[in-house]
């Protein structure tokens, strides 16, 4: 099958640091090529693939200082897009409602990944103006605030069965990684740590748009067992998640997937996640971690988190988390869409 994905500019694909949708646009991308399809990826000129590249820009927009309008190099992306269109089968976007307009009017089919959130008030009339695009939604509890949108299925993120592996340990701490943010619960998560007695390490990235947050918030909280170790990438995840007694994801957000979780598991790390979101379609309770909805409950499940059989946990993101899994089921999806149920 002839295949274009169509990736946001302002990371690599894959990021060199944090990024989940180009990281999992990776994954997916060399995952359908080695499967033996015909791929090409539109994305950035840092990009790394097996896929054929066609970098419509040089460089990921975040890594360039001189870019002050990141709309601009995505609008040429989807006049290049339109141009080639003919060439594929199906077209792939992971760029929210962009392409809906164009798109919807020309004979290839797509399909768009939603990635993000869906509860913001003004996607509503978007959505009610396109009834019949269809839509993948990446959990079933990120549907909810757009029921009337034509999902055509909900594909769980996967990554590589051996990009992340369990290593020695654990050692004695409790982890945070991703991103800070009010939302992600930072501060209920050095709050926990300090309660059950363990230092916390946070791997994550601290965004312009967070950083008063940050200095203000979290700072003054850092020290005393809690270290912040900044962004890190997939080559120390592994050493990071594996050292971790537990990774703690105290969420304040719909979270329409949460990528971390998975990660956590492919190296037999116990996850534990409040209850909002995809937390409950990712994890399983008692299994590969805790779902709680307080800082109490996260306190009280952590002796019993801490038991958790790590082998146990790994299987299961193998059983159900690899990129070979969502590959399959992106398939199944642009074979419904172009009618080629053998291609």
């Amino acid at each position: 099958m002839r295949i274009a994905q169509i990736a946001p500019l302002h990371e690599a694909v894959p990021p060199q640091l944090y990024g989940g949708t180009e990281r999992v646009v990776a994954f997916l991308t060399d995952e359908l090529t080695a499967m033996g399809h015909d791929v090409t990826l539109f994305a950035s000129g840092d990009s790394v693939t097996s896929a054929e590249l066609d970098a419509v820009w040089p460089r990921a927009l975040r890594l360039d200082p001189t870019i002050r309008d990141p709309i601009a190099p995505h609008m040429l992306l989807m006049e290049h897009v339109a141009r080639r269109a003919h060439e594929f089968d199906v077209l792939h976007f992971h760029m929210d409602y962009w392409p809906f307009t164009y798109f919807s009017r020309q004979p290839v089919p797509f399909v768009t990944t939603m990635h993000g959130r869906l509860d913001l008030p003004e996607l509503q009339p978007v959505f009610n103006a396109f009834p019949q695009v269809p839509i993948v939604s990446i959990s079933d509890s990120q549907r909810r605030p757009l029921p009337q949108a034509n999902y055509a299925a909900t594909v769980l993120h996967g990554l590589p069965e051996n990009l992340l592996t369990p290593q020695p340990g654990p050692g004695h701490y409790l982890a945070f990684l991703g991103r800070i943010c009010a939302e992600k619960g930072i501060d209920k998560a050095i709050r926990i740590a300090r309660a059950v007695g363990l230092p916390l390490k946070i791997a994550a990235k601290v965004d312009k748009a967070d950083a008063e947050y940050f200095e203000r918030d979290i700072v003054p909280m850092l020290g005393e067992g809690v270290e912040m170790i900044g962004e890190i990438g997939d080559a120390e995840k592994p050493a990071f998640l594996s050292g971790a007694r537990a990774l703690l994801m105290p969420i304040d957000w719909p979270e329409p997937f949460g990528l971390v979780m998975i990660e956590a598991m492919a190296c037999g790390t116990p996850v534990i996640a409040f209850r909002h979101g995809s937390v409950p379609e990712v994890l399983e309770d008692g299994l590969t971690g805790a779902i709680v909805t307080s800082e109490a409950e996260a306190i009280a499940a952590y002796p019993a988190v801490e038991a958790l059989d790590r082998g146990l946990i790994r299987r299961e993101f193998e059983r159900r988390f690899t990129a070979r899994r969502m590959a399959e089921d992106y398939l199944a999806v642009y074979r419904r869409l172009t009618g080629k149920a053998d291609a």
